[in-house]
């Protein structure tokens, strides 16, 4: 066992977390220990793929990693985060931070009062395109977002992937998160619908959220949709920026006296998820070594930001539906503060 690499293990491995575990085995300061998930036979196929170990539980585990990514349905990150920062152990929590703002604030305060490292998976925070607008971008005046992809695939006796939340958690807080990154500044009202199409909750929502610098944000986010799609345009005084976060290209089009200049800027391409990983590692591993808590690019305090908002879109769409006598079904978080 080499004491100069954080030894690494993952919780859940079903679509997105063998993805989390494949991609630790490149990271040089990352030594996969092993996986767990609730069925042990997908814990032993992915196992078996990356040449690593099954564990048989989650104590088990936990007594042989420091660091994790919990990447299990939303709705469990709450009871696994719990019991793994009581074992002091450093976290990657798939986004949303929790399926509710109790459970989220919890998490939060028990890794600040252990000195733990929790990045949460806002992924979209390491796409190459957001290197371009980190820094380049001031005053901006509207945002419009938008997200869609296809309904997800049928899973023997599970729910398909994302849908034990609705499509504000399961979807649009990806943009919310970038949305109050880029703002930077309080939210002071929002509007928003949503209607439940396939799933027991919405499927479809639109959020409109007016900033206290008077910023406008129009985000649009739906898992019914032919094709995928994640866009976002950005406006401010004499400037458009156009980001397509699937395709990873940006265009800015400035006004030039008279006319209006394009300009492609060229991306330069990485995985998004390696990167995360790869500055989780490196955190958590700063954090053991020096004793000091190194700062997350996407802390437990800014998923829960981004949660919060979520929340109250969710709210506003449950007021709606019943202000029209719509009967659609929404995801609405208990014990909400």
């Amino acid at each position: 066992m080499n004491s100069n690499k954080m030894r690494v293990g993952v919780i859940g491995v079903g679509t997105l977390g063998k993805h989390h575990a494949r991609l630790y085995k490149n990271i040089n300061d990352a030594q996969l220990i092993g996986v767990y998930d609730i069925n042990p036979e997908t814990a032993k196929k992915v196992a078996s793929e990356l040449n690593t170990k099954a564990f048989q539980s989650l104590e088990d585990i936990a007594d042989n990693c420091e660091g994790f990514s919990i990447a299990v349905p939303a709705t469990d990150h709450y009871k696994i985060a719990f019991f793994l920062l009581n074992k002091k152990k450093h976290l990657l929590i798939e986004k949303p931070i929790a399926s509710n703002l109790q459970q989220a604030g919890e998490i939060v305060k028990i890794a600040r009062e252990n000195g733990l490292i929790i990045e949460i998976g806002h992924t979209e925070r390491y796409n190459p395109v957001t290197d371009f607008i980190d820094g380049k971008i001031n005053d901006v005046r509207f945002i419009e977002a938008k997200r869609m992809s296809p309904y997800p695939p049928a899973r023997h006796g599970k729910e398909p992937r994302g849908t034990e939340v609705g499509v504000v958690l399961d979807m649009m807080i990806h943009d919310l998160e970038l949305i109050l990154h880029i703002v930077k500044s309080k939210v002071e009202r929002v509007e928003a619908s949503g209607i439940s199409v396939l799933s027991s909750s919405e499927d479809m929502a639109n959020a409109r959220i007016t900033f206290k610098n008077g910023c406008v944000a129009n985000i649009i986010a739906s898992r019914v949709s032919e094709k995928s799609i994640r866009t976002m345009h950005i406006y401010q005084p004499a400037k458009f920026i156009s980001l397509d976060y699937a395709n990873k290209t940006c265009t800015v089009f400035s006004k030039d006296n008279s006319s209006i200049q394009k300009e492609e800027i060229p991306i330069v391409d990485h995985n998004a998820l390696q990167k995360e990983l790869t500055t989780f590692v490196s955190n958590a591993l700063s954090t053991i070594q020096t004793g000091k808590t190194a700062e997350s690019k996407v802390s437990g305090k800014i998923g829960l930001e981004a949660l919060r908002l979520a929340v109250k879109i969710t709210e506003e769409i449950n007021k709606h539906n019943k202000k029209y006598g719509i009967n659609d079904k929404v995801y609405s978080p208990n014990n909400i503060f």
